[in-house]
């Protein structure tokens, strides 16, 4: 069975720091950012819970690929990404939890 993935990237309040990520559900993983489910971890310490960007894949390698394509890149490269698709740097999460 073939299953699909997204990658994301979330930010704090003032956007100073960004995250990215990938899942293979993303309703469930950001929800469970919003709520620190992992209370020790990287976004919860540093309050990363907006999601201003994601892509989804119908492929997890897929997904897998790009994040580390993303993750590769400068931090104004990520900025490019997320104002080609959210200039006012929304929490997006809204549209996904409606999946």
């Amino acid at each position: 069975m073939l299953r699909g993935g997204a990658i994301y990237i979330l930010t704090n309040k003032t956007n100073t720091t960004l995250y990215v990520g990938v899942t293979s559900d993303l309703k469930r993983r950001i929800l469970e950012h919003k709520t620190n489910f992992n209370p020790g971890s990287f976004t919860a310490r540093y309050k990363l819970h907006k999601l201003v960007y994601y892509e989804g894949f119908p492929l997890i390698g897929e997904a897998i690929a790009r994040e580390k394509k993303i993750k590769a890149g400068s931090r104004k490269k990520k900025e490019e990404l997320i104002n080609k698709i959210n200039p006012e740097w929304k929490d997006l999460y809204d549209v996904v939890k409606e999946w």
